[in-house]
């Protein structure tokens, strides 16, 4: 549980986004991404969607893709500062630890529970833990 403190403590100490609010979709997990063939052709459920820090779609680098695409996605994308990758670190823990729990919901059968989310929760964790942020 260190580490995951650590990440968080890290992305809570990162300045905060001095940008102008940005369209966000605010929810980007695999429950909400449509692929095909290994490539993202489709985002759904913009419900949360609203303006502000693109840390909360930058989660997508842990939560979305494989295991070492974080520093690949951030080098590609080239446009989110150290201090954004820091807030968009921590918010993919935060992402991470609600599907878990959402998964957990989900095994012991309550309302609104998702058993399929818990090991992708787990999955995105494992990599915001092991990839170092770029």
């Amino acid at each position: 549980m260190g580490a995951v403190r650590a990440v968080w403590d890290d992305a809570v100490a990162a300045p905060g986004w001095e940008g102008p609010p940005l369209w966000v979709h605010g929810d980007l997990h695999p429950a909400n991404a449509v692929g095909a063939g290994g490539t993202l052709t489709g985002v759904v459920d913009f419900d949360t969607l609203f303006a502000g820090d693109p840390a909360w779609d930058l989660t997508a680098a842990w939560v979305l893709l494989p295991a070492g695409g974080a520093g690949r996605f951030f080098d590609a994308y080239a446009r989110a500062d150290r201090a954004t990758v820091r807030r968009a670190r921590g918010l993919a823990v935060l992402q991470s630890l609600f599907l878990m729990l959402m998964g957990l919901n989900g095994d012991r059968g309550l309302p609104g529970g998702k058993p399929a989310w818990g090991p992708a929760g787990r999955a995105a964790l494992d990599r915001v833990l092991k990839d170092a942020a770029p």
